[in-house]
């Protein structure tokens, strides 16, 4: 649905009063009744019907009477709380034109007062393109029951909070600014999506960025898991700034290294399609040394040591659970511990090794010990090789008698059932057959008639 923020200029507080009570009663109604919006609402002189009849004019509610006369937000009227919300706020004053669509956000230009630029990103989950939310994302978590709207302010909390994270760490993401509902805005990005670039001066370094990158993420305990050409933006400096982040999961997640291959192996096949490089000659970490990538170059996922930090736990992403949280507290709290024992565990071992070494005073008794215990072990290594051939032998015995048990059993299988063939034949001898109960009986035809002919003229 095209925004259309024309029409914010003509709508009142009544109006918007009216919208958020259909928002409010929504969170327990799929169509809210008429009668509760209004209870809501509050106006006076039943005027939340005539506000109702304005808002379905410039379809920001949908009207659905099939079960009962109700209503419900569309997206058009959830962008308008959440632009006026943020209006409210100052955090911008205009909105511009749409500068990016995809399946499932709108991203448009908006100015604050003093004439800077930022971008807003209004999340639409539920697009025909792209309604399989609940099974490649994990915005639901233990909830059963949802709607898109509810989904889609999910997602752009989660970005927003994904965002924060990776700026505060150091990584190059768009600054984020502010957040209401399924809205996000963040500072504009001054650059291209790599998919739209076709030249590069140092393909190479920019491919290394990139792969660096999803390393630093991994290392932080994040996967991005969308991390393609279409997610990467890069400016006429070839500085590199990653985008879309609402689908981040942890690497404890039982997916993650497939979801790391594929974001790595996303990178490999557009440079390798767009920039012709040729990673046999090329694919060297920075600092020139191949530690933690295959044959090929690439990264692996086993390799990575999660040293610079717990992203995935602060922001609890997808994948990580209480108990990981348990184990990352044990190990923190049992590593002083640990450094504590180390010294005095070693100090223990000497100990008993002076001791074990010192019972009999004399080095010499310690070698006659040593070599009678060696005698020892070679008589019970013959006794035990003896031991395990007569074992051979009787297994190689039994398994000899077992096969002839099979055999007699086959045998004796065979006879019962020729047995039990014939005594049921025996008994079917006397008994007529189905068929010959069943069979045709002419009654009245033509050879009855014949039959009864015949008859008369035997006895004539």
């Amino acid at each position: 649905m095209k925004l259309d923020v024309d029409v914010l200029r003509y709508l009142s507080k009544d109006d918007f009063r009216v919208l958020t009570a259909v928002e409010l009663g929504m969170r327990n109604h799929e169509i809210v009744p008429t009668e509760l919006i209004d209870r809501i609402a509050r106006l006076k002189h039943g005027g939340t019907y005539k506000v109702l009849k304005n808002l379905l004019k410039h379809k920001l509610l949908h009207h659905d009477s099939s079960k009962y006369d109700g209503f419900r937000l569309t997206y058009l009227g959830y962008d308008f709380l959440a632009i006026k919300t943020m209006v409210n706020k100052g955090v911008f004053v205009a909105v511009g034109r749409q500068i990016g669509v995809g399946k499932e956000s709108d991203i448009f230009e908006v100015a604050q007062e003093d004439g800077t630029v930022l971008a807003m990103k209004l999340h639409r989950l539920g697009r025909v393109s792209f309604r399989a939310v609940k099974s490649k994302r994990d915005y639901l978590r233990h909830r059963s029951s949802y709607n898109w709207l509810y989904l889609s302010r999910l997602a752009a909390l989660k970005e927003f909070a994904f965002m924060k994270a990776l700026e505060t760490h150091g990584f190059p993401v768009p600054n984020a600014v502010e957040h209401n509902r399924h809205c996000v805005v963040m500072s504009l990005v001054q650059g291209y999506p790599l998919v739209q670039v076709k030249e590069l001066q140092n393909p190479e370094t920019v491919f290394e960025t990139i792969i660096g990158l999803v390393v630093r993420l991994a290392e932080h305990g994040l996967i991005h898991c969308d991390f393609n050409e279409f997610n990467i933006m890069i400016d006429d400096d070839e500085k590199v700034t990653m985008i879309d982040f609402p689908q981040m999961v942890s690497v404890s997640h039982r997916n993650a290294q497939m979801y790391f291959d594929r974001d790595v192996e996303c990178i490999f096949k557009f440079f390798r399609k767009r920039f012709n490089l040729s990673f046999e000659e090329s694919l060297d970490d920075i600092d020139g040394s191949d530690e933690g990538r295959d044959e090929v170059g690439k990264p692996c996922f086993s390799a990575i040591e999660r040293g610079a930090g717990f992203l995935d736990r602060e922001l609890a992403a997808s994948g990580f659970t209480r108990k990981d949280e348990e184990d990352i507290q044990r190990f923190i709290e049992g590593g002083a511990e640990s450094d504590a024992n180390s010294d005095t565990e070693e100090v223990d071992v000497v100990e008993d090794l002076n001791e074990a070494y010192t019972i009999d005073g004399d080095s010499s008794d310690l070698l006659e010990q040593n070599e009678g215990y060696e005698s020892q072990r070679r008589e019970e290594s013959c006794e035990a090789r003896e031991s395990s051939g007569s074992e051979k032998e009787d297994a190689s015995d039994n398994e000899e008698n077992n096969e002839e048990a099979m055999e007699n059993e086959a045998e004796l299988v065979k006879s019962l059932n020729k047995q039990r063939r014939r005594a049921i034949a025996s008994a079917r001898k006397g008994q007529k057959t189905a068929g010959a109960r069943n069979s045709y009986k002419d009654k009245g035809g033509r050879s009855s008639h014949n039959s009864k002919i015949q008859k008369q003229l035997s006895s004539w």
